[in-house]
């Protein structure tokens, strides 16, 4: 029998991609040259704490966590239920800011992510 172990419980997978025009190209080569997801995370709180006229989501922002940085693309963020539910709520109300650079593309769960033991 196969055993599935949840990996990161109450996070969200945000879908970037990177977005570059003209005046933003100065912009853009900078956030290619960053080297950690870290990074792209910090300018994701930075660019979501300015919400006062939503302070759901500036609440939310402040209380989740860097998780990961998937392919270049795909940024791992983990907090409480309830706050990933405001960040959840302020996408699909077009109140969430993607990073300098990027465009969210779409928000995943990632609750039910499962891997498969490998015994040796």
């Amino acid at each position: 029998m196969e055993r599935f172990l949840q990996i990161a419980p109450h996070s969200l997978a945000i879908v970037l991609r990177r977005v570059g025009t003209e005046q933003a190209a100065a912009v853009t080569d900078e956030i290619q040259h960053r080297h950690t997801g870290y990074e792209i995370f910090a300018d994701f709180k930075a660019e979501n704490m300015q919400h006062f006229w939503n302070k759901k989501v500036t609440e939310a922002v402040q209380e989740t966590f860097f998780l990961g940085w998937i392919d270049e693309h795909v940024l791992l963020i983990q907090g409480k239920e309830e706050h990933l539910e405001v960040l959840r709520e302020g996408w699909t109300r077009r109140a969430l800011k993607a990073p300098r650079g990027f465009e969210i593309q779409c928000i995943g769960e990632c609750d039910n992510t499962a891997t498969a033991s490998i015994h040796h």
